[in-house]
């Protein structure tokens, strides 16, 4: 991809007047110029809102000098894939290895020949086009795939939902109560966006419950809830072992969001923080949801029954530390269930994306 006349902004660093008149000459025919005649300048020019897409850079400069500069580019995630071209009068071989090695695309000597220093730039433009089309199109590819598992783990999470929930919007409000909480609850990013993208799964294994245990219109006898309790291995055995990240969690979720902080929890029994942090959280969000949700054998509880339920668990059957992040994401948790409730019928996927969690892929 040949670059378009004066399409390409290149950045002349050096502390010679003559020098920079040279190269304009040569090169703003053809492209923009933009000047530094030392290093402190050409970092702040790179840095800022409009980078150049190519830096040709002195070596011998009062200050910071070439070398410096390029290895404070190249280091800095912002501004390492800029290609630099040193052009100097240092001509030995090892100045030159020297240049190379700090990341520089190519090493031209002075006295420049004009022919040269045309036929690099271009050369270095075209490739760097291709190298950000090619970056571009990868990015593009990543959010698909992404986006795409994403659908896959949501739907066989309404999967299991479907079987005894009418419209399956609880998968779409459990996981952003999960994301709240653990925002509140001072997780990162990262872990944030994995806990929202991996909770929808948590119930997964209800799949492999038969019917006239799941659907039942009425308390289950003491045989009934023991089939039910089999649910989060099935869960755990329907993911899978994985190295993914995000599958890791979406097993732990399902195989422990039932446990409970005393170890009355089942399927194993688990006590304390022993039970992986993201079950944890899993467990306050579904208990939640449950409580205010009308099912066939129960009323749908009120907020303030429901927080005073969850608070009173602290210790028992939830983690003591996340009441507090708790009630820090009451506010808006309370506006998901209003803009995902069942009453709304059943919401679309793409419906429930989550402000800076869903549509990205995590960063590592």
């Amino acid at each position: 991809m040949s670059p378009t006349p004066h399409s390409s902004t290149i950045l002349l660093v050096d502390d010679v007047p003559d020098n920079i008149d040279i190269l304009n000459q040569v090169l703003s025919p053809h492209y923009r110029t933009r000047v530094a005649i030392n290093g402190e300048r050409a970092l702040k020019i790179a840095l800022g809102a409009e980078p150049p897409d190519l830096i040709l850079l002195d070596v011998m400069m009062p200050g910071i000098n070439g070398y410096e500069v390029c290895e404070r580019l190249k280091a800095n995630p912002e501004t390492r894939d800029i290609p630099v071209i040193f052009v100097t009068a240092m001509s030995e071989i090892e100045d030159e290895a020297r240049g190379l090695a700090l990341g520089a695309v190519d090493y031209i000597t002075k006295p420049i020949s004009p022919a040269i220093v045309l036929a690099r730039v271009r050369t270095h433009l075209a490739l760097y086009d291709q190298n950000r089309e090619l970056a571009r199109q990868v990015h593009e590819r990543t959010i698909d795939l992404f986006n795409t598992r994403q659908q896959i783990i949501r739907r066989l999470g309404r999967a299991a939902e479907f079987r005894d929930n009418e419209t399956g919007n609880h998968i779409i409000r459990m996981s952003h109560y999960c994301r709240l909480i653990g925002e509140a609850a001072g997780l990162g990013e990262k872990t944030v966006q994995v806990l929202y993208n991996a909770s929808p799964m948590h119930d997964v294994g209800k799949i492999g419950i038969r019917d006239p245990v799941l659907l039942k219109d009425g308390p289950l006898d003491d045989s009934e809830w023991e089939t039910m309790k089999h649910h989060p291995a099935i869960g755990a055995e329907i993911i899978g072992t994985h190295n993914d990240e995000l599958l890791l969690a979406a097993r732990e979720i399902a195989l422990y969001h039932h446990e409970r902080w005393d170890g009355t929890g089942y399927p194993m029994g688990l006590t304390g923080e022993a039970i992986p942090l993201m079950a944890r959280i899993a467990a306050i969000a579904d208990v939640f949801d449950a409580l205010l949700t009308q099912r066939p054998y129960k009323t749908p509880w009120t907020v303030e029954q429901t927080v005073a339920h969850i608070e009173a668990g602290a210790g028992s059957h939830f983690d003591p530390g996340l009441i507090e992040p708790f009630r820090r994401a009451l506010p808006q948790m309370l506006v998901i269930r209003e803009q995902f409730a069942d009453s709304r019928g059943a919401l679309d996927d793409t419906a429930s994306t989550g402000p800076g969690v869903t549509g990205t892929p995590p960063q590592a």
